[in-house]
């Protein structure tokens, strides 16, 4: 689940940023493309962590 969400979040920022932002450089949009994708993939690791330690207790 986790890694879906990074694949489909990827080319959503990807479209935003061409049409609601219109940013026209590709490498700018690249790198808010990839650091959002990496944000959602560490914040689902994190809750998953989080609901896992208070299933535990």
């Amino acid at each position: 689940m986790q890694e879906l969400l990074t694949v489909i979040t990827y080319p959503i920022v990807w479209l935003i940023c061409s049409y609601l932002l219109k940013i026209e450089s590709g490498l700018a949009k690249l790198l808010i493309s990839v650091t959002a994708a990496v944000l959602v993939y560490v914040l689902f690791g994190m809750w998953q962590s989080q609901k896992e330690k208070h299933k535990e207790n």
